[in-house]
């Protein structure tokens, strides 16, 4: 399928989800991610849930990192195409951007290199670790023009993959994991 037909038949579908769902669905993946092979880092980038379109809750895995005494790294949208990424901690103001994206209003900057695992929001992915995004490219052009280039990238997402996206292009990253409710795959 095309990611334009993706992005529509997600979204659909996550909208039909209801909260308690998105709940139990996100402590799930949670509970997966902690099977993963990736304690052994300091650096976390994690993104903040846009909880008006019904995205997975990321607190459960901010709650997992914190426990662990690992370093979180948030995203904050500075224009159309670039991020800049903030250290949490005890000090951190959050504020809903223009997209109701949660982010720092500012704080520590942490340079893309020193990040060690990327969690990565998607609407869809399919079995060869391509995903598909809202389109803006944001994590595209993070991953392929700041992230050291063995970054760990892992998809989050409440729906199983589909075959696969047809219109891949060059710059479209694949993720070394996708965790859903039911399943860790491996790319």
């Amino acid at each position: 399928m095309l990611k334009k037909e993706l992005r529509l038949n997600f979204l659909q579908l996550r909208n039909e989800l209801s909260s308690e769902t998105i709940s139990n669905y996100s402590l799930e993946i949670a509970n997966r991610v902690l099977q993963l092979p990736i304690w052994t880092f300091n650096f976390y980038h994690l993104f903040l849930s846009i909880s008006e379109k019904k995205e997975i809750d990321t607190g459960f895995i901010m709650s997992i990192l914190q426990g662990k005494d690992k370093n979180i790294v948030l995203p904050k949208v500075l224009d159309d195409t670039n991020m800049v990424h903030y250290l949490l901690t005890d000090n951190t103001i959050l504020r809903k951007n223009k997209w109701n994206i949660p982010e720092p209003v500012d704080g520590l900057v942490v340079p893309p290199l020193k990040i060690d695992v990327v969690f990565i929001p998607l609407l869809a992915f399919d079995k060869l670790g391509h995903r598909v995004g809202y389109g803006k490219g944001f994590y595209d052009k993070f991953l392929n023009d700041d992230c050291r280039e063995d970054v760990i990238k892992i998809g989050l997402s409440l729906f199983k993959p589909v075959d696969k996206i047809s219109d891949i292009q060059k710059h479209d990253i694949v993720m070394d994991y996708c965790v859903t409710p039911d399943k860790v795959y491996i790319f």
